[in-house]
C-alpha cells in the first residue's frame, strides 16, 4: 500500500524534476554540466564485462567504502560505478577512485529517472552506504534480482522510529538486501527489528579509510605561512558554530597574541556568508578558495575548498568536530585522531556515538556540554603542548587498533551478494 502510494507521488512529481535541478543549481548545490544525470541520462559507456554500483551520499561514506570497493572489484573482476548525492562526494572521489571505475550522480527517485538509469547500467551487484534508503531505487533492484547489500549500515534513533511506524514498507525495503554489515550490536539489532534478513557485525566501515590525504606542498607553505602562531580548528561545522569559533577567536586573541582560527564549513558553499559575518564583527579573513595565505594579520582561516580537510588539519590543534554542538549527530572524529589530533566535540554524536564514546574513555578527546565549556577547553589545550600531543597519541592508537579487521570482515561477508550473481 505505502509502496504503492509513494511510486505514485513520486511519479506525479517527476515533471517537476527539471525545476528543483534549476533551483539547486543556483544554490551551488548541482554540476551544470551533469544535470541530466539526476533524471537518469548519461552520455558516458557502461563498461563491458559485470559491473558492482555503489552508492554513497557523502564524502565520509564514499571515502570509507574504497579500500572495501578496489578491493572488491580487484578479487572478482568487476567494473565499479561510483554514484553520490552531493558534488562535494563527487570531488573528493575524483582523484582517489580505482583507476577505470566511473561516477555518476544518483538519480531521483522517480520511476522514470530510476528505470532510465538502471536501463543504462545494468548493474550484477549493488552496495548502499549507511543509510540513504531510496524506495522505488531499492525496490527496482530487488525487482530486477540485483543483489544489493547495506554496508556500514546506522540508522540514527529518529530514523529508526519512522521506519517502524511502517512495519510492512520496512521490511520490503531492509528485507531486500541479500547483507547488511553494522559497525555494531546496536545497529544490528535496529536493522533485524526493520526485518533483515542477513545481518553481521562487522565493525564500523570508517576505522578502515586512514589519515586524510594532504598535498605536501600546500602544506608545507601554509605551515611556514602561520609558523610561530598558536593555531586550532573548528571543522565540518554548520550555522551557528562558525559563528561561536568567532566569539572564541575575539575572547582568547585578547589573551593569545598571534591566535589563528581556521574554520572549515562543512558545506563551502556557505563561505560567502561565513566570511561576510565575521569580516562585520571586524575579524580579517584569508579564504582558501581564493589561494590568500594567512598573515600576521589573519584572525580567521576560512578553510572553503573540498577534498582538503587532511591540509587543514595538518595545521594545529586542538580541533574542534562540528555539527555535535546542535542536535543533529556530531560529524566523524576519526580524521582528526588518525592525524593524532587533540579532539573537542559538543554533546550531540549521535551518529558516532561509539567511537565518540571510546575517544572519551580513552583520554583521546573531550566532550564539552556548551560554548562556555568549549571556550575553556580550547584555551587550556592551546597553551599545553604536552597534553594536545598526549590525547592525539591516544587517539591515535584507539583507531590504528579499530582499522585492523574491519576490512578483512566486511570483504568475508559480502561473498553472498557475489554468490548470488544477477
Amino acid at each position: 500500500m505505502i509502496q504503492g502510494l509513494y511510486r505514485h507521488a513520486t511519479a506525479l512529481l517527476e515533471p517537476l524534476a527539471p525545476l528543483l535541478i534549476e533551483r539547486r543549481l543556483r544554490h551551488g548545490k548541482e554540476d551544470p554540466l551533469r544535470r541530466e544525470e539526476r533524471l537518469g541520462r548519461s552520455t558516458v559507456a557502461r563498461p563491458e564485462g559485470p559491473l558492482l554500483w555503489i552508492h554513497a551520499a557523502s564524502v565520509g561514506e564514499s571515502l570509507s567504502v574504497l579500500p572495501l570497493a578496489e578491493r572488491l572489484a580487484l578479487t572478482h573482476g568487476t567494473g565499479v560505478l561510483f554514484t553520490t548525492m552531493t558534488t562535494s562526494a563527487a570531488a573528493a572521489l575524483a582523484p582517489r577512485q580505482p583507476p577505470g571505475s566511473i561516477h555518476q550522480y544518483i538519480p531521483f527517485d522517480t520511476p522514470g529517472a530510476v528505470t532510465r538509469f538502471l536501463d543504462r547500467w545494468r548493474p550484477d551487484a549493488a552496495l548502499w552506504v549507511e543509510s540513504e534508503l531510496w524506495p522505488n531505487l531499492l525496490l527496482e533492484a530487488q525487482r530486477r534480482h540485483i543483489p544489493t547489500a547495506l554496508v556500514n549500515g546506522r540508522l540514527s534513533d529518529r530514523s529508526f522510529a519512522r521506519w517502524n511506524r511502517l512495519p510492512a514498507f520496512s521490511r520490503k525495503l531492509v528485507g531486500g538486501f541479500t547483507t547488511i554489515l553494522v559497525p555494531g550490536d546496536r545497529q544490528g539489532r535496529q536493522f533485524t527489528a526493520l526485518g533483515a534478513a542477513r545481518v553481521v557485525v562487522t565493525g564500523d566501515l570508517k576505522a578502515t579509510t586512514g589519515s586524510p590525504r594532504a598535498d605536501p606542498e600546500a602544506l608545507a607553505r601554509l605551515r611556514d605561512a602561520v609558523a610561530g602562531r598558536r593555531v586550532w580548528l573548528a571543522v565540518s561545522t554548520h550555522e551557528g558554530e562558525e559563528r561561536l569559533a568567532c566569539d572564541i577567536h575575539l575572547d582568547l586573541a585578547a589573551k593569545i597574541d598571534g591566535l589563528l582560527t581556521v574554520i572549515v564549513p562543512r558545506h563551502p558553499a556557505r563561505a560567502d556568508s561565513i566570511a561576510e559575518e565575521a569580516a562585520a564583527r571586524g575579524l580579517t579573513i584569508a579564504r582558501r578558495s581564493r589561494a590568500d595565505m594567512p598573515d600576521s594579520s589573519t584572525d580567521i582561516f576560512l578553510g572553503d575548498s573540498i577534498g582538503e580537510m587532511g591540509l587543514y588539519l595538518g595545521l594545529g590543534d586542538p580541533v574542534f568536530i562540528g555539527k555535535s554542538m546542535l542536535e543533529h549527530g556530531g560529524h566523524n572524529p576519526r580524521e582528526a585522531a588518525w592525524l593524532g589530533k587533540a579532539t573537542v566535540f559538543g554533546p550531540h554524536m549521535q551518529n558516532f556515538t561509539d567511537i565518540a564514546r571510546r575517544l572519551v574513555a580513552a583520554g583521546g578527546a573531550i566532550e564539552v556540554a556548551d560554548a562556555a565549556s568549549l571556550r575553556r577547553h580550547v584555551a587550556g589545550l592551546l597553551g599545553d603542548d604536552p597534553a594536545c600531543r598526549a590525547m592525539g597519541e591516544r587517539a591515535r592508537t584507539l583507531v590504528e587498533g579499530d582499522a585492523a579487521g574491519v576490512l578483512d570482515r566486511a570483504f568475508e561477508a559480502l561473498q553472498p551478494l557475489f554468490d548470488a550473481g544477477p
